[in-house]
């Protein structure tokens, strides 16, 4: 069975490695020592500690009411404004998010390169692609 350390679990959670620590400290999430001593968590506990996350709201942070589930929240990179369209690139983690929308909704909200704001993913087409 794979197993994760402390700074893969808290990339995939979405947390910095400092809450997953805090979360292992607490046993919130089952982790174990290899021989190195680094602590590591079990896939399959990662896997359920990861959905009892989701079911309980996540992290402690306030999160806006929305039916999307899919929320990258990271920092604008790139802005391109066109007389119609714009393009808002964002960097969450390792993933870069490419947002094609109205110069008029980029305007209301305001977004400028460098500032916090959160993609969010709404497919009926969801790939999954094996590490």
């Amino acid at each position: 069975m794979q197993s994760y350390t402390i700074g893969q679990a808290a990339r995939l959670l979405g947390v910095s490695p400092d809450t997953a620590r805090r979360w292992a400290d607490a046993g919130r999430m089952t982790t174990h020592r290899d021989d190195s001593g680094r602590r590591l968590i079990d896939g399959r506990d990662l896997a359920a500690f990861s959905v009892e996350l989701a079911r309980s709201g996540g992290t402690d942070e306030e999160t806006p009411h929305t039916s999307v589930r899919n929320a990258f929240p990271g920092i604008v990179t790139a802005i391109k404004l066109g007389d119609v369209a714009a393009q808002v690139e964002i960097q969450a983690g390792p993933h870069r998010l490419v947002s094609l929308l109205t110069r008029e909704a980029v305007e209301e909200l305001g977004l400028e390169v460098g500032m916090e704001a959160t993609a969010r993913v709404k497919s009926t087409n969801v790939h999954i692609d094996r590490s």
